[in-house]
């Protein structure tokens, strides 16, 4: 029998423990939000527990390297913001994975895309005025990031766009980005729809744009960035997904992609996610590496534009 499994390439019996999904953020984030979410269905079809294990710092290099050394036998997983996963190889000088090789695409869940939103008493309700006047006194206006996050290199790549100069304030990311504009400590930042949505909905953030390529169904009447002239085909947001460690079977990797496709299209989880301001898609394992291998060179462009580095 075992080597009839064997010759089969059948995976033996899993799930038989709880499978632990890492994510790279404090708790009460997207991913963390997502893992609940998916993992309570996961939970109800296998049979076995899933659990959320907050690992925060280095955008998220610290629980990938959590990932990439674990067992290969699908009870260590990671949900995080893939695009960090894109980014980090040109951000940082030292990395102790690579990823194309040590780590596994498995699906991608949703995407979301970034608000841009300033404080109310910025006075510019466009692209173009918030460019005009970044242009008219540069580095004055600023901006508050998680050093070499997503999102720090997409208000990057939108200064690069349009040749200007603003100054980035570091912050923890998330909700500390998002006070340093509500209090009036920064101008202006590109953050998603569950950090902001709710502020912009009480007035204590201005929405200006959506980082989306076309117009997102839960903001239809708010402008694109990319239909600002100059910033045409630009893009940006957050792809959460999941992965694995490189020699994760490719069984488990299906078995794990059909479930998260299956369990995201369910109506209460749909209509959750949309809620978040997340769109669900499950991109396949092998269209899920691809993307991480196509985002790895446009961040690369970006950043050794900008010459930016981390240790």
């Amino acid at each position: 029998a075992v080597a009839a499994t064997a010759a089969f390439g059948q995976t033996p019996a899993w799930p038989v423990k709880p499978i632990r999904v890492l994510v790279g953020a404090p708790p009460g984030g997207t991913s963390d939000i997502l893992v609940r979410l998916i993992g309570a269905k996961l939970t109800e079809t296998w049979g076995q527990q899933v659990i959320s294990d907050s690992r925060p710092g280095a955008n998220g290099n610290i629980a990938v390297e959590m990932v990439v050394r674990s067992a290969p036998d699908g009870h260590t997983l990671m949900l995080m913001d893939i695009g960090n996963l894109a980014i980090s190889p040109s951000m940082y000088t030292k990395l102790p994975f690579d990823i194309i090789r040590d780590v596994a695409p498995i699906t991608t869940v949703t995407f979301s895309p970034y608000l841009l939103t300033t404080h109310p008493s910025v006075p510019v309700t466009t692209v173009a005025e918030l460019i005009a006047l970044a242009k008219k006194s540069p580095g004055k206006l600023n901006v508050p990031v998680g050093l070499g996050s997503a999102i720090h290199m997409s208000t990057l790549a939108l200064q690069q766009r349009v040749g200007t100069k603003w100054v980035y304030i570091p912050t923890k990311g998330g909700q500390s980005s998002v006070l340093a504009v509500m209090t009036g400590d920064s101008d202006f930042l590109l953050m998603g729809v569950v950090q902001t949505w709710v502020h912009v909905a009480s007035g204590t953030l201005k929405l200006i744009a959506v980082s989306s390529e076309q117009r997102d169904p839960m903001f239809s009447n708010v402008p694109t960035i990319a239909e600002t002239p100059g910033l045409e085909g630009y893009s940006a947001g957050s792809w959460q997904g999941i992965i694995g460690p490189a020699k994760l079977s490719a069984d488990i990797i299906m078995r794990l992609h059909n479930e998260v496709k299956r369990i995201i299209a369910l109506p209460d989880v749909a209509e959750r996610l949309v809620s978040l301001g997340s769109r669900p898609q499950a991109k396949s394992p092998q269209e899920t590496g691809k993307w991480l291998a196509s985002e790895k060179d446009k961040w690369a462009r970006v950043i050794k534009e900008s010459g930016y580095k981390l240790e």
